[in-house]
């Protein structure tokens, strides 16, 4: 797999960095519930596309 060299490079640090940033993201958006009243306060405007 990967040695210790790897991880000590520029691309080995951001591989790490990028791994965390997918596991913050998951655990992050399991928590997070929305729910129609959630989406009723959010005010947008929908637009038809042909």
């Amino acid at each position: 797999m990967y040695d210790r060299r790897f991880f000590q490079t520029k691309l080995g640090q951001a591989a790490i960095a990028s791994v965390a940033a997918m596991a913050l993201f998951v655990a992050l958006s399991g928590q997070m519930h929305a729910t129609p009243a959630m989406a009723a306060t959010v005010a947008c405007q929908q637009v038809e596309l042909a």
